[in-house]
């Protein structure tokens, strides 16, 4: 389970105390180090090493994340707490521990264990919200929050509706802004790896990068999606551009247990970049006819 992770000893950092006194910089050093590491590209012979990745990604994102690596520092500080009682009660204090606990529940009706039982269980279940809610942030990055309409979801069963572009064969790719930016070429020399590419829009923000590849045929888009990772420095995120029922990029299928569903992850005027992109490419499929 994630919340049994260290995600710091993952990461190859100190944890405990000093690694929740460790600052955001020292956190993407040693992730870039590690990704350099456990990068598919450099254990071809491993057959684990992209969901070792995936899990390298999914403890970064853990601890970038300022509210779920306060929920995550808070549980291990429970966990410490709860060892060190454990390793000084010898006989003689569990005694003593047992007659307070007792004159305790005898005043107050609560029980210390039980009651360290609950905080800890409650911190784990905010930890798991949390590591949920980043998960689905990155499956459903770039993807509209609201329902979509009768007309939107007939044009997404079909890949119609924008005058020839078939919506099956374009995939939306993002990344962190870190170090050397991307650019269309070298985005284009990924992906032309796997099939022909047709077209490659940039958008980008000061944190965050993404693109538009248009592919030459459905089968091309299918196959970058599972394969394209970027460079060792910045891995790319690749989604189809339509919405699918398949397991997420960190190996588990959303339910409804995985908390709400969410909007625009990437940013308030993606949508509009989409379809701003995709209309100029409507055109000019329009044009070659």
């Amino acid at each position: 389970m994630d919340v049994d992770v260290d995600h710091y000893v993952f990461l190859g950092l100190p944890s405990g105390e000093e690694g929740s006194r460790l600052s955001e910089q020292e956190i993407n050093k040693a992730y870039r180090s590690k990704a350099r590491e456990l990068h598919p590209d450099k254990r071809p012979d491993d057959p684990n090493a992209h969901v070792n990745f995936v899990k390298l990604r999914t403890s970064y994102e853990v601890l970038k994340n300022e509210k779920a690596r306060k929920l995550f520092d808070d549980l291990l500080r429970v966990k410490r707490e709860k060892l060190q009682r454990q390793g000084q009660q010898d006989s003689k204090r569990r005694k003593m521990m047992s007659d307070l606990e007792e004159r305790e529940r005898s005043a107050f009706s609560v029980d210390p264990t039980a009651r360290s039982r609950q905080e800890e269980e409650r911190i784990s279940r905010k930890l798991k919200e949390e590591i949920a809610r980043i998960r689905a942030m990155c499956t459903k990055k770039g993807a509209a929050g609201a329902t979509p309409s009768r007309r939107d979801t007939s044009e997404k069963e079909t890949g119609g509706g924008d005058g020839g572009l078939d919506k099956t064969k374009v995939l939306k790719v993002s990344w962190d802004k870190i170090g050397e930016d991307y650019t269309a070429q070298r985005l284009r020399e990924f992906f032309e790896k796997f099939g022909v590419v047709e077209d490659v829009v940039i958008k980008s923000t000061k944190k965050k990068g993404s693109a538009l590849v248009v592919m030459g045929s459905k089968d091309a888009a299918v196959t970058a999606t599972g394969n394209v990772l970027g460079d060792l420095w910045n891995p790319l995120l690749v989604l189809p551009l339509l919405p699918t029922s398949s397991p997420s990029v960190f190996g588990a299928e959303r339910n409804e247990s995985d908390g709400p569903k969410l909007g625009n992850v990437v940013g308030a005027g993606y949508r509009a970049f989409e379809e701003s992109v995709l209309e100029k490419l409507k055109k000019a499929a329009q044009r070659q006819k």
